[in-house]
């Protein structure tokens, strides 16, 4: 397989969203084929660096790696080389080549994705709500960016890159407070330090039994903050083309709903994974084709990004 046969290369990028996310599977269906297919290309690449950097296979529980760094420098060196236009014999690289090609992506959003898989290799922990958003920006803002462009946004845009950004913190927001406890068991944090000293709760306590009543109201103070980012991220969907802006908006209503309920479970939050069922998922899709119909009166993209947002690295 090469990156000129690109049939393979999608056909390998859709079984992979198939197997690694069924929410973006299924908001994924809503864009043109063109559109799609180019988002097939980019998640594969996300998730097969993500799968480098953890040890995983799509996902799942993470190994908890010994050779961070080495992994890290193998995204790297395989990501420039796709960059290059360089075959790489990796059908997620070399697909990515070709998004990244076709739709003339920023490759600074790839260098900034790959960041955040250097913060978690040399094993940093987030001291403030600041350094959290920080790095939510690294692993998914990014991706938010690089999806917009790939539906079209102009680069030079960047009132609908920041709202496309809030979408990408408002999914790894969802995340943080979905998986706090897959988290801990792979060594990792990312509750910011001083939120912990806040609420009394030492450092690598804050699954312990007795902390769980507090740690139900940091996860509630996460899902707040990701239905702000969503909310935001709304705005910028008068940006896009219609189906775009449906698989946006679908998805943005099915990842929201992990925050939500995870926020609903309180300290039960992570007795059982949280996930979206089915029923609900055809819901927002059916939700989302309304509200595209009216967008531009829900959301208006001349509406200010609430000033208390945090405020994407500008290029």
């Amino acid at each position: 397989m090469t990156y000129l046969d690109r049939p393979k290369l999608v056909a390998h990028a859709r079984d992979s969203i198939a197997r690694g996310s069924k929410s973006f599977a299924l908001a994924s269906k809503l864009f043109d084929r063109q559109t799609r297919e180019r988002a097939w290309l980019l998640y594969a690449w996300c998730r097969k660096c993500d799968d480098i950097a953890d040890g995983q296979d799509h996902g799942g529980a993470m190994q908890g790696v010994t050779d961070g760094q080495a992994r890290l420098s193998t995204i790297r060196v395989l990501t420039d080389a796709a960059l290059r236009g360089e075959v790489t014999g990796d059908p997620a690289f070399d697909g990515f080549g070709i998004v990244m090609r076709e739709c003339r992506i920023p490759t600074r959003y790839a260098h900034d994705l790959i960041e955040g898989f250097a913060l978690d290799a040399r094993e940093w922990r987030p001291r403030s709500q600041a350094d959290m958003l920080r790095y939510c920006y690294h692993v998914a803002g990014a991706v938010g960016c690089m999806m917009a462009v790939l539906m079209g946004v102009d680069p030079d845009d960047q009132a609908t890159l920041d709202r496309a950004c809030d979408l990408g913190l408002a999914f790894q927001l969802a995340n943080i407070a979905r998986d706090i406890s897959e988290d801990e068991a792979a060594g990792r944090c990312y509750l910011p330090e001083e939120w912990l000293v806040e609420m009394d709760i030492p450092p690598g306590e804050h699954m312990k039994p007795w902390a769980r009543p507090k740690l139900a109201i940091l996860a509630r103070r996460l899902a707040d903050m990701a239905a702000d980012y969503e909310q935001s991220a709304r705005h910028g969907a008068i940006a896009l083309p219609p189906r775009s802006a449906w698989a946006v908006l679908a998805a943005a209503g099915i990842y929201g709903d992990i925050a939500r309920e995870v926020a609903r479970r309180g300290e039960h939050a992570w007795d059982h994974r949280v996930v979206t069922p089915k029923g609900d998922k055809l819901g927002w899709v059916a939700r989302a084709a309304m509200q595209v119909v009216g967008r531009a009166r829900r959301w208006p993209a001349s509406a200010l990004r609430p000033p208390h947002l945090w405020t994407r690295p500008q290029p």
